[in-house]
């Protein structure tokens, strides 16, 4: 046991930061290619596409898992990242706060409409109907995870008014 613990404990298990690195690398490597596209005078419109389809995708990666369990260090080298394309492509681009939200709305919706799936049963509308029971919660870890975030994103996302 105290094999594992030490692996763990060595090689980040129970944290976030080698996959963030990973991540970080492969978007910067994609951030040379876009240079070069600048080289060649694309439209704002193909420069925000490539952004979207090649570098957009791998910052999205599992962001609904590992997000919660960041730490504010590995969140700014990411949102580093964001900034240079934004230089590179001269306009702004979603916050990587902005694409956690929208990811985690978007499955939280999908995960709510199937009723085969097994966290569907978190999503419980209250008596009015027009919001979902929020999900108690003893500790922050647990309250940052996907389920009582998404629970509550989906509550922001209900306004009064519908």
């Amino acid at each position: 046991m105290n094999f594992f613990l030490s692996f763990l404990k060595n090689y980040g298990g129970l944290q976030w930061e080698l996959n963030i690195s990973s991540i970080t690398k492969k978007a910067q490597q994609r951030l040379f290619f876009r240079r070069q596209l600048k080289k060649f005078n694309l439209p704002k419109t193909m420069m925000i596409h490539f952004y979207t389809a090649v570098m957009e995708s791998i910052l999205c990666s599992s962001i609904t898992v590992w997000y919660a369990a960041a730490t504010a260090k590995d969140k700014g080298r990411l949102q580093r990242v964001i900034r240079s394309a934004e230089r590179v492509i001269g306009c702004n681009l979603p916050s990587l706060q902005d694409l956690f939200t929208s990811r985690s709305l978007k499955r939280a919706k999908k995960i709510a409409a199937d009723p085969s799936h097994p966290g569907q049963k978190l999503f419980v509308p209250l008596p009015s109907g027009r919001r979902l029971r929020s999900i108690r919660t003893k500790t922050s870890r647990h309250t940052n995870s996907f389920f009582p975030s998404a629970v509550g994103l989906m509550n922001r996302a209900r306004s009064p008014t519908d």
